[in-house]
């Protein structure tokens, strides 16, 4: 579908469950059920306005998103179950937003939930080669190029480790500026109610916490988490229609791009994780929202990006094009990827503090950005993005890669008719969720379920 045969389509609804550290606790269905609620509430619809579902999930067994779902009601809609490693979540969010903007929907749910395992990521068919298998094997042979020599440790943090040191043996950049943005996005994350991790660790500390290979230590690794997200995309008929002027936030653009042959050919661990899939990403999102090559990167504010672990940040801000080649760790020497700074990367935390719930994490950063642009994210909220003459402000990015291989790019911005005033999620929900953090009740659900209601399911949920 090219740009000209799409319309315009909004995030009308989002919300998030509380990312905490896998203890079995919750039931994936449980969370999904939270946080679909919870956007159903915030776009003050009942689940019979939602036409399709897609539904995200890496850790589960097969229809996990029927499971979810049907405790808000048996619509007979399509629910199409998704499943594409840490892009899980954007990759639901992609699927429903073709649909709206292609026009075959109105309006369309993407949920994402994750219940996993404590420790390091694990194949979970071990009777067979995991697809991640060449991945790992690139990086490994990569690794004789590297001034740091054979790595050790996990794969997926040894995969972004030799990533920083080809980056770090290119350009000089050392070991403290992946400390820096590890403390950095500690220091966001502790007004973030929706957080694993609420606390605040320097750059010393970073440094001195427990080593996972030669480059990364503890603190500069995401967490496994438990958690789910959601977002509501519908179009602007039905934006216009149930009064949403107030809180629609615009998908500009978005991109779904895989590897191409240059990840393992170029002998290149920045490649092997993805830094020409992000690029080309990027790039094409910014040109489908009208700008020239290179351009519009000074127009965004505000930014939610894949540091599944510090090595990540660095290399994305040069992939995504925030920067010239080589200059990305002059970024986190001068501040510019935090409040004060050009732009504010990663307000909540990040997948370093937040937690990476894999089918969660894409969604949860659309639900952040979103808030952001609604101007309601409180102590988390970057300064200057309704600044000058526009009424719509600066763009928000967000930034999500899966390996093996996906990512999605997202601009999204308020929109010229944007109106603030009268009631909105927040007084749906009966508090600001863009910063605050409840569970849900029998009653929020009666609000928003189906006619088609099942409480034979229903009965079984944990609220």
């Amino acid at each position: 579908m090219s740009p000209k045969d799409s319309r315009r389509s909004f995030i009308v609804g989002a919300a998030s469950t509380k990312f905490m550290k896998p203890r079995g606790l919750r039931n994936p269905e449980d969370m999904g059920l939270e946080a679909a609620t919870k956007a159903l509430l915030d776009a003050g619809i009942t689940y019979d306005a939602v036409e399709t579902a897609f539904v995200g999930y890496c850790y589960g067994d097969s229809t996990s998103g029927q499971r979810a779902l049907y405790n808000l009601g048996m619509t007979g809609i399509p629910i199409t179950n998704v499943n594409n490693n840490c892009t899980t979540g954007s990759t639901a969010l992609y699927q429903a937003n073709n649909l709206v903007a292609s026009g075959m929907v109105e309006c369309a749910l993407a949920l994402g939930f994750e219940r996993m395992a404590p420790g390091s990521l694990a194949t979970h068919f071990p009777d067979r080669p995991p697809p991640m298998k060449p991945f790992g094997e690139a990086t490994i042979e990569a690794e004789h190029n590297l001034s740091s020599g054979i790595n050790r440790g996990p794969i997926a943090p040894r995969m972004f480790a030799n990533a920083a040191q080809e980056y770090m043996d290119k350009y000089g950049a050392t070991l403290t500026h992946l400390a820096q943005i590890a403390a950095k996005n500690h220091k966001h994350s502790i007004h973030n109610p929706y957080a694993q991790f609420r606390r605040y660790w320097g750059v010393g500390q970073v440094l001195a916490a427990p080593k996972i290979n030669k480059q990364l230590t503890m603190l500069m690794c995401s967490p496994t988490s438990d958690g789910a997200a959601c977002c509501i995309v519908a179009s602007e008929d039905f934006v216009h229609a149930h009064g949403l002027e107030n809180q629609a936030i615009e998908i500009v653009a978005q991109a779904l791009c895989t590897d191409e042959p240059s990840t393992f050919e170029s002998k290149s661990p920045m490649e092997v994780v993805g830094y020409a899939m992000t690029k080309n990403c990027a790039d094409k999102v910014f040109r489908k929202a009208g700008f020239e090559d290179g351009e519009g990167r000074d127009q965004v504010g505000v930014i939610e990006l894949h540091d599944c672990f510090s090595a990540n940040e660095l290399v994305a801000y040069e992939a995504l094009g925030l920067c010239g080649r080589g200059e990305a760790h002059k970024i986190v020497e001068r501040g510019d990827s935090t409040y004060g700074g050009k732009y504010v990367v990663n307000p909540s935390g990040g997948l370093e503090a937040k937690g990476h719930p894999l089918g969660a994490t894409g969604l949860g950063m659309h639900f952040y950005i979103a808030m952001q642009l609604r101007d309601w994210a409180g102590p988390m909220q970057a300064p200057g993005l309704f600044d000058g003459a526009d009424r719509r402000g600066k763009y928000g990015l967000v930034h999500n890669i899966g390996l093996g291989g996906a990512v999605v790019c997202s601009l999204l911005r308020r929109p010229e008719f944007y109106r603030a005033g009268g009631e909105d999620g927040r007084s749906r929900l009966g508090y600001n969720h863009a910063h605050e953090c409840k569970s849900i009740t029998k009653a929020d659900v009666d609000k928003v379920k189906s006619v088609k209601f099942s409480p034979y399911i229903f009965e079984r949920a944990k609220l």
